[in-house]
């Protein structure tokens, strides 16, 4: 069985796949203050509420945009699973093309995205990240990631709302049913989803028109969102195609296979070297 991590700002997401099968996910908050064992701690009592053994835990393999966390999910997998976990990075074979004018600045999320989608629904596509950040990210017919854009998601708006204004309150992040509101929750509600929807839509339209010029053919981008807020948007807007709420997880086991005949065997010993690297690093980054 795989293990796979898909760290956000807010969130860790972590699935176990079996024969390429996704059998079940989990949602964990991102708190870099917690240490390998905490986490380790953690996952064990999941895998034991599912009736799952950690010890056919074949592989690991991480993306995270959180580089703080990384070493203690690696202390972790080397301490926990006995394996040096695949990185998602630099040198990682993803099937793409990336045309990003530095490469290196491209988040893990956003190529595990990519990733996964052509291999699903094929190009051209435009993909939204519903998550922390909002992002849209374009790939074409021949699998070229072109890059894309990013704002600011739904929560981060919220919270500026309520932490830059004096008497605003925080709500929660749900349709108000209209835009003519007449008190202050629904006002700010249906400014928050409302203009959320209208920024999805504007960039989706604007992205379709710039991402001719570089496919080869008329076929319309397929349109996918994901991340923990797609269905929410996705109920007040036609533009999008599927919501793939377990894209990021399916990319990493996509890039699992593209990438594990290039695992080298580890002895023993370097293992037990690699996790005190580990865990000397976490500490530092903690």
């Amino acid at each position: 069985m795989l293990l796979a991590f898909d760290v956000g700002n807010t969130n860790i997401v972590l699935g176990v796949f079996e024969d390429g099968k996704l059998i079940t996910n989990w949602r964990l908050e991102t708190d870099n203050r917690k240490s390998a064992d905490e986490y380790g701690m953690i996952i064990n009592q999941l895998f034991r509420y599912e009736g799952l053994n950690p010890e056919e835990i074949s592989d690991v393999i991480i993306a995270t945009v959180v580089p703080s966390i990384l070493y203690t999910l690696q202390h972790l997998s080397m301490k926990y699973f006995s394996r040096k976990a695949i990185v998602i990075g630099p040198g990682i074979r993803t099937g793409l093309i990336i045309k990003y004018d530095n490469p290196k600045q491209v988040g893990a999320d956003r190529i595990v995205n990519a990733a996964a989608a052509v291999e699903k629904y094929g190009g051209p596509l435009i993909i939204i990240d519903l998550g922390t950040a909002t992002t849209f990210c374009a790939v074409t017919d021949k699998g070229e990631y072109l890059g894309g854009t990013i704002a600011p998601g739904l929560k981060i708006s919220s919270d500026a709302l309520f932490e830059k204004t004096a008497k605003l309150p925080r709500v929660e992040l749900e349709e108000p049913g209209c835009v003519i509101c007449r008190n202050t929750n629904s006002s700010m509600q249906s400014g928050l989803v409302y203009g959320h929807m209208g920024m999805v839509d504007f960039i989706v339209r604007k992205m379709k028109k710039e991402l001719k010029e570089y496919c080869s053919t008329d076929k319309e981008p397929t349109v996918i969102a994901t991340g923990g807020l797609a269905t929410l948007i996705d109920n007040g807007i036609d533009c999008i195609d599927y919501v793939d709420k377990m894209l990021t997880l399916e990319g990493l086991e996509v890039l699992y296979r593209k990438n594990r005949n290039k695992r080298k065997p580890m002895t023993a010993e370097d293992m037990k070297k690699q996790e005190e690297t580990y865990e000397e690093k976490a500490l530092k980054h903690r």
